[in-house]
Protein backbone atom coordinates (compact mmCIF):
# COMPACT_ATOMS: atom_id res chain seq x y z
CA UNK A 1 0.00 0.00 0.00
CA UNK A 2 1.37 4.16 -0.65
CA UNK A 3 0.57 6.21 2.05
CA UNK A 4 0.94 10.11 2.45
CA UNK A 5 2.25 11.63 5.44
CA UNK A 6 1.56 14.71 6.19
CA UNK A 7 3.28 16.87 8.60
CA UNK A 8 5.48 13.00 8.21
CA UNK A 9 9.08 14.99 9.76
CA UNK A 10 7.06 15.75 12.95
CA UNK A 11 6.86 14.43 16.19
CA UNK A 12 4.02 12.05 15.47
CA UNK A 13 3.93 11.81 11.89
CA UNK A 14 7.77 10.83 11.75
CA UNK A 15 6.77 8.06 14.19
CA UNK A 16 4.00 7.23 11.66
CA UNK A 17 6.44 6.97 9.17
CA UNK A 18 8.71 4.84 10.43
CA UNK A 19 6.11 2.47 11.18
CA UNK A 20 4.87 2.38 7.53
CA UNK A 21 8.17 1.37 6.23
CA UNK A 22 8.75 -1.11 9.12
CA UNK A 23 5.89 -2.64 7.80
CA UNK A 24 6.60 -2.28 4.35
CA UNK A 25 4.18 -0.16 3.10
CA UNK A 26 5.97 2.41 0.69
CA UNK A 27 5.66 6.22 2.06
CA UNK A 28 5.61 9.74 0.82
CA UNK A 29 6.16 12.62 3.18
CA UNK A 30 4.64 16.20 2.68
CA UNK A 31 6.05 18.85 5.49
CA UNK A 32 7.28 22.39 4.99
CA UNK A 33 9.75 21.90 7.99
CA UNK A 34 8.09 24.91 9.91
CA UNK A 35 8.59 22.92 12.95
CA UNK A 36 9.19 19.01 11.53
CA UNK A 37 12.89 18.31 11.17
CA UNK A 38 14.27 15.96 8.29
CA UNK A 39 16.87 14.41 11.54
CA UNK A 40 13.35 12.74 12.36
CA UNK A 41 13.53 10.43 9.42
CA UNK A 42 17.23 10.51 9.02
CA UNK A 43 16.93 6.33 9.74
CA UNK A 44 14.63 5.99 7.06
CA UNK A 45 15.60 9.24 4.19
CA UNK A 46 16.47 6.73 1.72
CA UNK A 47 13.13 4.26 1.74
CA UNK A 48 10.73 7.04 1.48
CA UNK A 49 9.53 10.08 -0.60
CA UNK A 50 10.14 13.53 0.68
CA UNK A 51 8.46 16.98 -0.51
CA UNK A 52 9.18 20.02 1.34
CA UNK A 53 5.80 21.96 0.46
CA UNK A 54 2.88 23.26 2.37
CA UNK A 55 -1.03 21.67 2.89
CA UNK A 56 -1.90 24.65 1.41
CA UNK A 57 -1.07 24.14 -2.22
CA UNK A 58 -3.83 22.77 -3.63
CA UNK A 59 -2.19 21.64 -6.99
CA UNK A 60 0.58 19.93 -5.78
CA UNK A 61 -1.70 17.93 -3.09
CA UNK A 62 -3.86 17.01 -6.54
CA UNK A 63 -1.09 15.71 -7.84
CA UNK A 64 0.99 13.48 -5.35
CA UNK A 65 -2.44 12.16 -4.22
CA UNK A 66 -3.59 10.20 -7.44
CA UNK A 67 -2.27 6.98 -6.52
CA UNK A 68 -2.12 6.24 -3.05
CA UNK A 69 -4.29 4.28 -0.98
CA UNK A 70 -4.48 6.82 2.16
CA UNK A 71 -3.56 10.00 3.96
CA UNK A 72 -2.12 10.12 7.32
CA UNK A 73 -3.10 13.85 8.18
CA UNK A 74 -0.84 15.49 11.02
CA UNK A 75 0.57 18.44 9.75
CA UNK A 76 -0.76 21.06 11.75
CA UNK A 77 -0.08 24.69 14.06
CA UNK A 78 -0.19 23.23 17.47
CA UNK A 79 0.73 25.13 20.30
CA UNK A 80 -2.43 26.77 22.36
CA UNK A 81 -0.43 29.74 23.09
CA UNK A 82 0.43 31.06 19.98
CA UNK A 83 -3.08 30.16 18.90
CA UNK A 84 -4.32 33.37 20.47
CA UNK A 85 -1.83 35.39 18.92
CA UNK A 86 -2.12 34.18 15.40
CA UNK A 87 -5.93 33.03 14.84
CA UNK A 88 -6.44 33.41 11.64
CA UNK A 89 -2.99 31.63 10.54
CA UNK A 90 -3.90 28.54 12.85
CA UNK A 91 -7.66 28.62 10.98
CA UNK A 92 -6.32 28.90 7.36
CA UNK A 93 -3.22 25.63 8.56
CA UNK A 94 -5.60 23.58 10.44
CA UNK A 95 -9.29 24.19 8.84
CA UNK A 96 -8.48 24.98 5.12
CA UNK A 97 -5.35 22.45 5.02
CA UNK A 98 -7.59 20.02 6.23
CA UNK A 99 -10.49 20.88 3.61
CA UNK A 100 -7.59 20.18 1.18
CA UNK A 101 -7.08 17.51 1.80
CA UNK A 102 -11.30 16.23 2.39
CA UNK A 103 -11.87 17.78 -1.19
CA UNK A 104 -9.20 15.70 -2.47
CA UNK A 105 -10.14 12.95 -1.17
CA UNK A 106 -13.50 12.40 -2.51
CA UNK A 107 -11.79 13.63 -5.96
CA UNK A 108 -8.99 10.84 -5.95
CA UNK A 109 -10.76 8.18 -3.54
CA UNK A 110 -8.62 8.04 -0.43
CA UNK A 111 -9.17 6.90 3.10
CA UNK A 112 -7.90 9.70 5.81
CA UNK A 113 -6.62 9.67 9.24
CA UNK A 114 -6.36 12.93 11.07
CA UNK A 115 -5.21 14.30 14.06
CA UNK A 116 -7.55 15.55 16.60
CA UNK A 117 -7.07 16.07 19.98
CA UNK A 118 -8.62 16.36 23.18
CA UNK A 119 -9.00 19.94 23.24
CA UNK A 120 -12.38 20.18 21.78
CA UNK A 121 -13.50 18.79 25.16
CA UNK A 122 -12.44 21.55 27.15
CA UNK A 123 -12.50 21.54 30.45
CA UNK A 124 -15.02 18.10 30.88
CA UNK A 125 -18.17 17.83 33.26
CA UNK A 126 -16.68 14.57 34.16
CA UNK A 127 -13.61 11.70 33.26
CA UNK A 128 -12.60 9.86 31.78
CA UNK A 129 -14.18 11.65 28.81
CA UNK A 130 -16.07 9.47 26.22
CA UNK A 131 -16.03 10.48 22.79
CA UNK A 132 -19.90 11.31 23.21
CA UNK A 133 -19.25 13.99 25.94
CA UNK A 134 -19.94 17.78 25.43
CA UNK A 135 -16.99 19.21 22.71
CA UNK A 136 -16.25 23.01 24.29
CA UNK A 137 -12.96 24.08 23.19
CA UNK A 138 -11.52 26.95 25.44
CA UNK A 139 -8.90 27.95 22.69
CA UNK A 140 -8.18 28.94 19.32
CA UNK A 141 -6.23 25.85 18.87
CA UNK A 142 -8.92 23.34 20.22
CA UNK A 143 -12.17 25.78 17.89
CA UNK A 144 -9.54 24.80 14.65
CA UNK A 145 -9.61 20.73 16.15
CA UNK A 146 -13.48 21.27 16.44
CA UNK A 147 -13.98 22.53 13.29
CA UNK A 148 -11.76 19.65 11.31
CA UNK A 149 -14.15 17.31 13.26
CA UNK A 150 -16.97 19.26 11.66
CA UNK A 151 -15.41 19.00 8.09
CA UNK A 152 -14.34 15.44 8.99
CA UNK A 153 -18.57 14.56 9.22
CA UNK A 154 -19.55 17.05 6.10
CA UNK A 155 -17.16 14.76 3.78
CA UNK A 156 -17.86 11.88 5.40
CA UNK A 157 -21.44 12.05 4.25
CA UNK A 158 -20.05 12.77 0.73
CA UNK A 159 -18.56 9.08 0.93
CA UNK A 160 -14.93 10.00 2.20
CA UNK A 161 -13.78 7.49 4.39
CA UNK A 162 -11.90 9.85 7.11
CA UNK A 163 -11.21 8.27 11.18
CA UNK A 164 -10.63 11.68 13.27
CA UNK A 165 -7.65 10.53 15.99
CA UNK A 166 -8.31 12.87 19.62
CA UNK A 167 -5.18 12.37 20.75
CA UNK A 168 -4.68 12.94 24.45
CA UNK A 169 -0.88 14.24 26.01
CA UNK A 170 1.45 12.41 23.40
CA UNK A 171 4.87 11.76 24.90
CA UNK A 172 8.24 10.00 23.39
CA UNK A 173 11.26 10.66 21.72
CA UNK A 174 11.46 13.68 19.49
CA UNK A 175 8.68 15.12 21.66
CA UNK A 176 7.68 18.70 21.01
CA UNK A 177 6.64 21.41 23.65
CA UNK A 178 3.02 21.12 21.94
CA UNK A 179 2.41 17.90 22.55
CA UNK A 180 3.48 16.87 26.50
CA UNK A 181 6.16 19.91 26.37
CA UNK A 182 5.55 20.04 30.92
CA UNK A 183 7.00 16.17 30.58
CA UNK A 184 10.15 17.42 28.46
CA UNK A 185 10.88 20.38 30.27
CA UNK A 186 11.14 18.76 33.59
CA UNK A 187 13.21 15.92 32.34
CA UNK A 188 15.89 18.47 30.97
CA UNK A 189 15.31 20.20 34.44
CA UNK A 190 16.36 17.13 36.47
CA UNK A 191 18.83 16.41 33.67
CA UNK A 192 20.79 19.87 34.80
CA UNK A 193 19.99 18.95 38.67
CA UNK A 194 17.16 21.92 38.56
CA UNK A 195 14.24 21.90 40.19
CA UNK A 196 10.70 22.09 37.75
CA UNK A 197 8.73 25.02 37.63
CA UNK A 198 5.03 24.11 37.48
CA UNK A 199 2.35 26.39 35.68
CA UNK A 200 -0.21 27.09 38.19
CA UNK A 201 -0.62 24.89 41.69
CA UNK A 202 -0.07 21.64 39.82
CA UNK A 203 -3.40 20.42 40.16
CA UNK A 204 -4.33 19.80 36.28
CA UNK A 205 -4.59 15.74 35.49
CA UNK A 206 -3.39 14.45 32.23
CA UNK A 207 -3.35 11.26 30.12
CA UNK A 208 0.19 11.10 28.97
CA UNK A 209 -0.22 8.49 25.90
CA UNK A 210 3.53 7.30 24.16
CA UNK A 211 4.23 7.95 20.79
CA UNK A 212 4.51 4.63 19.23
CA UNK A 213 1.54 3.35 20.89
CA UNK A 214 -0.23 6.96 19.03
CA UNK A 215 1.56 6.14 15.66
CA UNK A 216 -0.07 2.70 15.82
CA UNK A 217 -3.51 4.00 16.71
CA UNK A 218 -3.19 5.83 12.93
CA UNK A 219 -1.91 2.58 11.06
CA UNK A 220 -4.72 0.36 12.95
CA UNK A 221 -6.76 2.61 11.97
CA UNK A 222 -6.10 3.45 8.68
CA UNK A 223 -5.96 -0.22 7.85
CA UNK A 224 -8.87 -1.16 9.34
CA UNK A 225 -12.34 -1.24 7.84
CA UNK A 226 -14.40 1.67 9.60
CA UNK A 227 -15.25 4.43 7.46
CA UNK A 228 -16.02 7.28 9.91
CA UNK A 229 -15.27 7.27 13.40
CA UNK A 230 -13.63 9.28 16.09
CA UNK A 231 -11.46 7.54 18.37
CA UNK A 232 -9.65 8.69 21.84
CA UNK A 233 -5.91 8.05 21.92
CA UNK A 234 -5.20 7.94 25.54
CA UNK A 235 -4.38 5.45 28.20
CA UNK A 236 -7.28 5.80 30.63
CA UNK A 237 -5.53 6.86 33.26
CA UNK A 238 -3.70 10.20 34.74
CA UNK A 239 -1.33 12.16 36.82
CA UNK A 240 -1.78 15.47 38.60
CA UNK A 241 1.18 17.81 37.30
CA UNK A 242 2.34 17.97 40.71
CA UNK A 243 2.89 14.70 40.93
CA UNK A 244 4.65 14.39 38.19
CA UNK A 245 7.38 16.74 38.58
CA UNK A 246 7.66 14.92 41.97
CA UNK A 247 8.08 11.37 40.20
CA UNK A 248 10.70 12.62 38.45
CA UNK A 249 12.78 14.21 41.07
CA UNK A 250 11.91 10.86 42.98
CA UNK A 251 13.19 8.98 40.37
CA UNK A 252 16.21 11.08 39.61
CA UNK A 253 17.25 11.21 43.50
CA UNK A 254 17.17 14.85 43.92
CA UNK A 255 16.98 16.45 46.55
CA UNK A 256 14.72 19.54 45.10
CA UNK A 257 11.15 20.56 45.16
CA UNK A 258 8.87 22.23 42.50
CA UNK A 259 8.54 25.72 42.13
CA UNK A 260 5.41 27.29 41.05
CA UNK A 261 4.48 29.99 38.55
CA UNK A 262 1.31 31.60 37.01
CA UNK A 263 -1.01 29.51 34.82
CA UNK A 264 -0.63 29.02 31.28
CA UNK A 265 -3.91 30.92 29.31
CA UNK A 266 -6.38 28.36 27.78
CA UNK A 267 -4.85 25.31 29.52
CA UNK A 268 -7.38 22.74 30.64
CA UNK A 269 -7.52 21.09 34.16
CA UNK A 270 -8.45 17.56 33.52
CA UNK A 271 -7.94 15.17 30.82
CA UNK A 272 -8.52 11.34 30.82
CA UNK A 273 -9.71 9.25 27.87
CA UNK A 274 -12.16 6.63 28.19
CA UNK A 275 -10.26 4.59 25.42
CA UNK A 276 -13.27 2.18 25.69
CA UNK A 277 -13.95 2.42 21.94
CA UNK A 278 -11.34 2.33 19.95
CA UNK A 279 -10.23 -0.62 21.61
CA UNK A 280 -13.89 -2.51 20.86
CA UNK A 281 -13.39 -1.24 17.06
CA UNK A 282 -10.03 -1.70 15.98
CA UNK A 283 -8.24 -3.40 19.04
CA UNK A 284 -6.09 -0.35 20.18
CA UNK A 285 -4.67 -0.09 23.68
CA UNK A 286 -1.55 1.50 24.60
CA UNK A 287 1.36 -0.48 25.45
CA UNK A 288 3.83 1.81 27.34
CA UNK A 289 3.06 3.71 30.54
CA UNK A 290 4.62 6.71 31.24
CA UNK A 291 6.29 6.08 34.44
CA UNK A 292 8.00 2.95 33.29
CA UNK A 293 9.42 5.16 30.31
CA UNK A 294 10.50 7.63 32.76
CA UNK A 295 12.51 5.40 34.64
CA UNK A 296 14.45 4.06 31.27
CA UNK A 297 15.19 7.63 30.61
CA UNK A 298 16.50 8.47 33.85
CA UNK A 299 18.80 5.51 34.24
CA UNK A 300 20.05 4.90 31.31
CA UNK A 301 20.41 8.92 30.72
CA UNK A 302 18.84 8.94 27.40
CA UNK A 303 18.16 12.32 27.75
CA UNK A 304 18.33 13.11 23.87
CA UNK A 305 15.70 10.84 23.74
CA UNK A 306 13.21 13.17 24.73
Amino acid sequence: MKYLVTGGAGFIGSHITKELVKQGDSVLVIDNLNTGKEDNLEAIRNKIEFVRASILDKELLDKITRDIDGVFHQAALASVQDSFSKPEEYHNVNVNGTENILKLAVKNNFKVVYASSSSVYGDPEKIPIKESDKKNPINPYAETKLKKEELAIKYSKMGVEVIGLRYFNVFGKGQSKEYAGVLKIFLEKVRDELAPKINGDGSQFRDFVYVEDVANANIMSMKSEIKHEFFNVGTNSSITILDLAKTIIKIAGLNVEPTFGPPLKGDVMKTVADISLIKEKIGWEPRVMLTDWIKEIISSKKFNEV
